[in-house]
């Protein structure tokens, strides 16, 4: 067996960090300074000496810190990698180093702080349960749809009567709070203290819980003093618990005008009739259920499996993983329209949603990356290339306009994680034991 020179001993900083101490011996480090050396001698271009010719003395003196600097990381690196390879670690982020020695005619010594892998038993992972159930669109469904396909055309025309529930009222308002105006209690409330011409439907819920059904009975111009409780949930988490008085004027009474269900709507849609468009919606909320059924199937066993599991995991995974669910949790809540100041408020529990669901997702990648293995499971070229061919149409950016964003943003590796996690998870489905279960018709 070939004689390595490098000494590797490891101390446990926890179970997923490790610090290793790495010497390279002094024969080694020769060995590699007089290559490095020679390779420089054969490139080295120096007055009054061909390519290749200047004396090896005149050039390690001439590039003494290029080679210095290439020799240390040639060392530092194959040393460390041998050390992760001769103790199996898998390491998940960057090793902070430390050099402690190095120069010629000296061993080099270093030590490596590293994230780590965890090692764990990979549980029985075949035969998982999952309950199926198989859902029929009922005639009650589709009904439903269509009603909610004639909502998007709804017309608002303005009527001369009293508001009734279900109306909308085109209301002037302005707010206060203990006798002082809103923004006094919550600055950054100003939608709150004040407003003309706002639109809220007449029934329970719109606008602050309670305050549109009180509407109910006025005509246009009409004035009237409104009092709200804001809840405990609320958005603005200055107001929650407290009173709220609103000093209301009627513009005007708008009256839903939804379009009747009928052979002309179902034309308007691209059917050839009403039955047509019937069809066609409960063949749409089939495959939604067939979808639904499909990923619970998926999530039940993924998790009957993860349930099997208690390993510590890697922070810096947590973290990141933690940090990027953060960023897609505010982006949401910016696209609904909620103000910075409301996001900014719930940072605590957006924080703690994130990071409890990146602990979870980080365990199941971890799982995953050993079920793959055991079982051969690899992501191929043409996996990738089929997946950006669909984000690119998607996204309509030509392919490699894509595949070099995702490149340089570092995130193709991130998409074969999501590829081989599919097929993983297709994998557990395919070994699972389903049992379908009776589903109880809608009423």
């Amino acid at each position: 067996m070939e004689r390595q020179f490098v000494n590797v001993t490891v101390e446990d900083l926890g179970p997923c960090k490790k610090l290793l101490r790495v010497e390279v011996e002094v024969e080694k480090v020769e060995a590699v300074f007089q290559e490095i050396t020679a390779d420089f001698q054969r490139k080295a271009r120096l007055p009054g000496f061909r390519p290749g010719k200047a004396p090896k003395d005149m050039v390690a003196k001439r590039f003494d810190k290029e080679i210095q600097d290439e020799a240390k990381t040639k060392l530092i690196t194959e040393a460390y990698r041998q050390g992760i390879a001769d103790h199996k670690f898998t390491v998940v982020a960057q090793p902070d180093l430390e050099e402690i020695q190095f120069g010629r005619g000296q061993a080099v010594q270093f030590a490596a702080t590293v994230e780590i892998v965890p090692p764990f038993e990979l549980p029985a992972y075949k035969g998982l349960p999952a309950a199926r159930e198989n859902p029929v669109v009922s005639p009650e469904d589709v009904e439903r749809a269509l009603r909610l396909l004639a909502e998007r055309h709804v017309d608002y025309r303005t009527v001369a009567r009293e508001l009734k529930t279900g109306d909308v009222a085109v209301i002037n308002y302005t707010g206060t709070c203990d006798g002082k105006a809103i923004t006094d209690t919550a600055p950054t409330a100003r939608g709150l203290t004040e407003k003309k011409s706002f639109w809220v439907t007449v029934d329970a819920t719109s606008f602050i819980p309670g305050f549109g059904e009180q509407l109910a009975g006025m005509k246009a111009g009409d004035k009237r003093t409104v009092t709200v409780e804001f809840p405990a949930d609320f958005a603005v988490p200055q107001l929650t618990g407290k009173k709220g008085r609103y000093e209301v004027e009627l513009v005007e009474v708008k009256e839903k005008a939804t379009p009747a269900v009928d052979e002309k709507f179902a034309q308007e849609y691209g059917a050839k009739n009403l039955q047509a468009l019937r069809e066609g919606v409960r063949a749409d909320l089939q495959n939604e259920l067939n979808l639904k059924q499909s990923r619970s199937i998926r999530g039940q066993v993924v998790q009957a499996l993860l349930d099997q599991i208690n390993i510590p995991l890697p922070e810096s995974l947590v973290e990141d993983e933690t940090r990027s669910l953060v960023y897609r949790i505010v982006q949401d809540n910016q696209q609904r329209g909620a103000s910075k100041e409301a996001i900014d408020a719930q940072h605590d529990q957006i924080y703690a949603a994130a990071k409890a669901s990146a602990q979870q997702r980080v365990k199941s990648i971890l799982v995953f990356q050993r079920v793959a293995e055991q079982e051969g499971v690899r992501v191929e070229q043409m996996d990738l290339v089929r997946r950006l061919q669909d984000l690119a149409t998607q996204n309509k950016v030509p392919m490699d306009k894509l595949y070099k964003e995702l490149q340089s943003s570092g995130r193709i590796g991130e998409i074969a994680t999501q590829i081989l996690n599919e097929k993983v998870m297709d994998l557990l489905v395919q070994f699972a034991r389903i049992q379908d279960v009776t589903v109880v018709p809608n009423a």
